[in-house]
């Protein structure tokens, strides 16, 4: 297949719609479709939010094959060895030419890394515990036609990567735009929401996992645990509720016909501009009340709790250890920031460095995953005990979300605040930083305060 393009584009006055607005009336014509956007938009840096349609190329795993697809047709299938799915993504991705590319707000491929992929990476090993939320491991496709939502200017331009082999949608994708029509549908939950564990098995993982600490296995370590509730209807209106009640830096909506990823996430996995790498672990977390005053007090104990701070310490040394792999100049320029969401708040710090030009940034990417924050420290050996602990495979929970640039640019959310939805099924999850001092009861809260948003956005949508 021809991977080389030419592009076209258009930028028109975008002042009477919204993101959701867009997908919304896009979604039905054109399968698959993407939706990221960004709640954080007060300057041109993060303005910009992506509708991402017709998925020209694929790059997926499941089960450690490989599929390549392309849109005449042609599919590549071959099993990975050991850990050179980095190599064989670059070779994947190398195959794509854009001319006259510089200017664009994007261009690469979207998609989404799971928690699954981590042995693709490393040498750590899985125990095959079965999830009824897996997916496949890893997949990243290019899209054809890319609606770009600037907040900042009240913009949305119209981008199509062009050529022979491609039928244009160019002209058919603006008409769906500006067309006023609208169809919407209900969501109903159809069961009670139910657990993978109980409050004692999982407070019983918590004690297990103390013990790991005590031992000096670990210093710290992240199990987690998975709900799930059956459905009928339009998901849709839960990411609509979710991204109200719970703005997030991260807000996606990834269509894949027999499964669906969304959610608001408020850490990024890895972001990487222009050879500068940043990595913002959140560690420290505390509930919100409602109450300004209490959410003060809350907030001044978050700061004070020795517990707190220790785990916090010891994984923005994780980040610093994991940039420096593969760059210099690694620095902590932002330290114990709070943060406030709307049913936790948050401790976070931002760890920077300096890549050489020539750097594979997939390896850079590669070395940092997953999250010390969705692990633990020393990352491997908690990798370990949690493939130990927890009773299933994670599937995307703690894997990787976002984009990845032909220029080496990337920025990747972690899946956490996030559903997949399969089989009329929604699945969430979530995890407690649990050290030697940790209070089972505390850690059983933390996961159920960390869901709240979650669980709320299920209420109301039904409303809709």
């Amino acid at each position: 297949m021809n991977l080389t393009f030419n592009i076209q584009k258009e930028t028109v006055l975008a002042d009477l719609t919204t993101p959701v607005l867009l997908y919304l009336k896009l979604r039905d014509i054109y399968p698959n479709a993407l939706l990221l956007e960004s709640s954080d938009y007060h300057s041109k840096t993060d303005a910009n939010s992506f509708v991402c349609l017709n998925p020209i190329a694929t790059f997926k795993v499941s089960k450690g094959i490989v599929t390549e697809t392309y849109d005449n047709g042609e599919v590549k299938e071959y099993p990975l060895n050991g850990q050179d799915l980095t190599e064989k993504f670059k070779l994947f991705s190398s195959q794509f030419h854009i001319k006259d590319a510089e200017d664009l707000p994007v261009n690469g491929l979207f998609g989404y890394i799971a928690w699954d992929a981590i042995p693709y990476f490393e040498t750590v090993k899985f125990t095959a515990k079965g999830n009824e939320a897996t997916l496949p491991e890893f997949c990243y496709s290019f899209y054809q036609n890319i609606v770009v939502f600037n907040h900042f200017h009240n913009e949305i331009q119209f981008i199509e990567f062009q050529n022979d082999e491609i039928t244009s949608k160019f002209s058919e994708i603006k008409s769906v735009v500006h067309n006023k029509s609208l169809v919407e549908y209900p969501f109903n939950v159809e069961s009670e929401i139910e657990s993978n564990l109980t409050d004692d098995e999982f407070k019983e993982i918590i004690s297990k996992c103390k013990q790991s600490c005590f031992r000096g296995d670990v210093f710290q370590i992240v199990p987690s645990r998975q709900f799930k509730q059956k459905f009928s209807g339009d998901e849709f209106n839960v990411y609509r509720i979710l991204r109200s009640v719970n703005p997030s830096p991260y807000l996606f909506y990834f269509d894949y016909g027999n499964y669906k990823i969304f959610g608001s996430s408020p850490e990024a996995q890895i972001i990487i501009n222009n050879n500068h790498a940043e990595i913002h672990p959140i560690a420290g977390t505390v509930r919100r009340t409602g109450s300004p005053s209490l959410d003060k007090e809350l907030t001044e104990k978050l700061i004070a709790d020795p517990k707190e701070n220790e785990e916090h310490v010891m994984l923005v040394d994780l980040a610093r250890n994991d940039l420096s792999r593969n760059s210099t100049d690694v620095k902590v320029s932002q330290y114990k920031e709070i943060q406030y969401f709307s049913h936790v708040i948050h401790m976070v710090s931002k760890v920077t460095a300096t890549l050489e030009s020539n750097t594979n940034t997939m390896k850079v990417f590669a070395d940092s995953f997953p999250a010390g924050t969705l692990s633990g420290a020393p990352k491997f050996k908690a990798m370990q005990l949690l493939d130990t602990y927890e009773n299933q495979n994670r599937g995307v929970y703690g894997g990787g979300i976002g984009y990845i640039g032909f220029n080496g640019d990337i920025n990747m959310a972690i899946a956490i605040r996030t559903f997949v939805s399969k089989q009329n099924t929604l699945f969430f999850q979530a995890g407690a930083g649990v050290v030697s001092k940790s209070v089972e009861e505390n850690e059983l809260q933390e996961v159920n305060h960390k869901l709240g948003a979650l669980r709320r956005s299920i209420e109301i949508a039904q409303n809709l």
